[in-house]
């Protein structure tokens, strides 16, 4: 952990390991690096395990991201603590807007998040099963998607 980062929240795993929430984001058993809170896409508990799909940047536009899920990791813990709650509200946190929108040949959410260390927001999307993200007409209908929620926001893209 780094200087800046404390433990807010942490809980047992069946395999005698720790999930550990901090005020930036989560250590997962296995992980070698934190995930952000920005870096995940959906969190849920299922009273004895907590599931996360993490979100993974895979290309870099003018003024946002394109995202994608990674595979969901899976962990059951045996104490749980306050940690499920924890999760939620940091990941729901992280999110200042989100919106679902049509662009030619499928769709898109976009969304601007909380980034430790950066000021103002951060914008990403990410397209719906099926979208192509070089479609015609799909990175001009997104572009101008995010410059406008982003000019709403007061955050010039």
């Amino acid at each position: 952990m780094g200087r800046d980062e404390r433990v807010v929240s942490w809980a047992r795993t069946a395999d005698e390991e720790a999930v550990v929430a901090s005020n930036l984001g989560l250590w997962f058993p296995g992980r070698v690096a934190r995930l952000g809170w920005h870096e995940i896409h959906k969190a849920s508990w299922t009273g004895r395990a907590l599931e996360i799909t993490p979100a993974e940047v895979v290309e870099e536009r003018d003024g946002y991201w394109i995202t994608a899920d990674q595979p969901p990791l899976r962990v059951t813990v045996t104490e749980p603590r306050d940690l499920p709650q924890v999760v939620r509200t940091r990941v729901t946190r992280s999110v200042s807007f989100s919106s679902h929108h049509p662009v030619p040949g499928g769709a898109v959410r976009v969304v601007a998040r909380r980034v430790p260390g950066i000021d103002g927001l951060t914008w990403a999307v990410r397209y719906d099963e099926g979208t192509d993200p070089d479609g015609p007409g799909v990175r001009e209908a997104t572009g101008t998607l995010v410059a406008g929620f982003a000019a709403e926001h007061s955050q010039p893209v």
